[in-house]
């Protein structure tokens, strides 16, 4: 069973994958990537979807 975070707020997510946050909110945006909401905003994404975009896109 994996212990790392799952769940990350933009800031955090654009430090650790290194994606720009409008791409990120783009990609929720057309739900390839879940996120949490409050008040409308996003404010927490899902690190998995993400690593698997990045994946995809960089062949890594």
């Amino acid at each position: 069973m994996s212990i790392d975070k799952t769940w990350y707020t933009l800031d955090e997510a654009v430090a650790k994958f290194g994606v720009p946050a409008a791409r990120i909110l783009s990609w929720v945006e057309n739900g390839l990537v879940r996120s949490e909401d409050e008040g409308g905003r996003v404010v927490r994404v899902n690190g998995d979807d993400l690593e698997l975009k990045v994946e995809e896109l960089t062949g890594l």
